[in-house]
């Protein structure tokens, strides 16, 4: 049985656990039920009492299609709540191979301890010297570790930005390609790790055991009717593959959602310009990659390699909320420049979601021009850095706001938006609202039953049915993180009559544990109960859970549109 790793990171002991009262649980609902029960609500993020966790899903492991992801859970240092961030990566992948369900790192050293490069292998944990990666950007680290540990390197990483504790800090997942490419991105949880001194954590390249189905062929049926659920729906077989989720950036602003100049417009003018289609003429044009996968086993392949006018590689997993946040929200036209931010951002480990709408806000503050992608280069450069405009930028939109004297801010619980105006997408602005998270769409994504007419249709603009389809987006989403799969899986599910039979004949044919579709349920569900709870002990009531005030009372163009909901009303979107 896999078993959870805990390391002390001040004294330096470990322990293998066997999983206890965790048992059948795995991604974001271990995360949060460990973060729920060991962690003081009330305690500061950045405290010894915090605890930071990785996760594999209940398929960790396996060879389920697009069952590579890993979730991180704390107590964020953006939000003040409870936190899980769901990356790609190789992370989730290895630790089954090495008997692990769960790596918890634990207490904290002294302000003055130096950073270290945590190599855990078979049955042992070693603090290695980091001295030689600290203050490095990811990418030259990651090469050292590469040059140290040989190209079955699979490690997460913060850069800058998580070494001087910034709220917006990432932590960054070795990708299928070699590359520290992969963000668990939102609420700060590269803070929390470099607040415990540990710059890097590698898993053994040499120690692999093999994992296999508790009933092999039962698990291979149902392994071969997945493939053909995600190949046979067109969001996930063509849609996706073919421009990335940029392809989104027509098809939003199309509808009117797509958030502008701070939130000002639900259309942006040069959205052509920027979108999935335009980007993967110039990534084929340029001799880049227009798919690949962002986790091992993926075959939805919606990530990409961006290369510059000299064919050299910039990023990859070039995502529409990062086009969207740096492209549309801060007005800047060349692609070349949005590439450029989206790659520092993974060099110094910031949330493009969060740094992009912060970006926006300094744009607001008249620290630099609208749309000037260069002057936002320079200004990101600093963080990681001793600069005082460094530390704002690295803080967030709430900080920076207050800083910059902007009080156009869109935040829930002081995480910032991503790219889908809550006017005109009610759905999703439910979820922004009521999730434990903060604003944060994946949480559950009610755009695609408001914009893409995926599971049905709801209405964006009204209030009807998007309270009830936030509400079971949320139970489904929690279970998805739970079991270890992408989210983009959730498309063809929701389209498909057995797509969530499907699911669970994985988990039960792979753990060898009965699991049904109301334990599917159920695990999705008690995954919100543990973060609502949290919150709740944290001290966040139902006004936490609403929307800045200017979105009621700001129409949206080109529909209109305001953001009607009070908080009565939102608390039914709760389990």
């Amino acid at each position: 049985m896999a078993q959870i790793l805990r390391i002390n990171c001040r004294t330096k002991e470990y322990s293998f656990e066997d999983v206890g009262p965790y048992v059948n649980l795995g991604g974001r609902a271990l995360t949060s039920r460990l973060i729920n029960k060991e962690v003081p609500a009330d305690c500061h993020p950045l405290s010894a009492e915090n605890k930071l966790v990785f996760a594999t899903g209940l398929l960790g492991g396996s060879t389920a299609a697009n069952s590579g992801r890993v979730s991180v859970g704390t107590k964020s240092p953006l939000t003040g709540g409870i936190k899980e961030s769901n990356s790609g990566g190789l992370f989730a992948h290895k630790m089954p191979k090495m008997g692990l369900i769960a790596i918890v790192l634990e207490d904290k050293p002294a302000e003055d301890a130096p950073f270290s490069t945590l190599f855990i292998t078979d049955g042992k944990v070693e603090f290695r010297d980091a001295s030689d990666i600290v203050g490095l950007n990811t990418y030259p680290g990651h090469d050292k570790l590469l040059a140290e540990y040989g190209n079955k390197l699979c490690a997460a990483m913060i850069g800058p930005a998580g070494e001087t504790v910034r709220k917006t800090a990432t932590i960054q997942f070795t990708d299928p390609y070699k590359r520290p490419a992969r963000s668990a991105g939102r609420g700060g949880t590269g803070a929390v790790m470099g607040s415990k001194k540990i710059k890097a954590i590698v898993l053994d390249p040499e120690f692999a055991n093999k994992v296999s189905a508790a009933d092999n062929d039962a698990f291979k049926a149902a392994r071969s009717t997945w493939v053909e659920i995600l190949k046979g729906h067109p969001v996930t077989a063509e849609g996706l593959p073919a421009f990335g989720t940029s392809v989104l950036v027509n098809v939003i602003n199309e509808a009117g959602a797509m958030p502008t100049k701070n939130f000002r417009l639900g259309q942006c003018d040069h959205a052509a310009d920027i979108s999935g289609e335009k980007i993967a003429e110039l990534i084929e044009a340029r001799g880049g990659k227009t798919t690949e996968g962002c986790h091992a086993g993926c075959i939805i392949q919606c990530s990409q390699q961006y290369n510059d006018a000299d064919g050299n590689y910039v990023s990859s997993g070039f995502e529409y909320e990062t086009v969207w946040a740096f492209g549309a929200n801060a007005l800047i036209k060349d692609m070349d420049d949005i590439a450029a931010l989206d790659r520092l951002c993974d060099e110094k480990g910031m949330d493009t979601i969060e740094i992009g709408n912060t970006v926006a806000i300094a744009m607001d503050g008249g620290i630099i021009p609208w749309g000037d992608g260069k002057a936002a280069i320079e200004l990101l450069e600093k963080v990681g850095t001793g600069d005082p405009m460094g530390m704002i930028m690295g803080n967030g939109v709430t900080f920076a706001g207050g800083a910059f004297g902007v009080d156009r801010l869109p935040v829930v619980k002081n995480q910032s938006m991503p790219a889908y105006d809550p006017r005109a997408v009610k759905g999703v602005g439910v979820t922004y609202a009521t999730t434990a998270m903060g604003a944060d769409h994946t949480a559950g994504y009610g755009v695609t039953a408001n914009v893409l007419g995926v599971g049905g249709t709801v209405d964006g603009h009204k209030k009807e049915g998007n309270i009830e389809l936030s509400k079971n987006l949320q139970v489904a989403t929690a279970a998805i993180d739970s079991m270890g799969f992408c989210l983009f899986v959730a498309f063809a599910v929701l389209d498909s009559e057995n797509g969530v039979q499907t699911m669970a004949d994985l988990v039960q044919s792979y753990t060898g544990n009965a699991f049904s579709v109301d334990d599917l349920v159920a695990l999705g569900a008690g995954a919100m109960k543990d973060e609502q709870e949290f919150n709740e002990r944290a001290g966040f009531t139902k006004m936490d859970d609403k929307l800045p005030r200017f979105f009621e009372t700001d129409l949206l163009p080109p529909h209109d549109v305001v953001w009607d909901f009070d908080e009565d009303e939102l608390q039914g979107a709760k389990v």
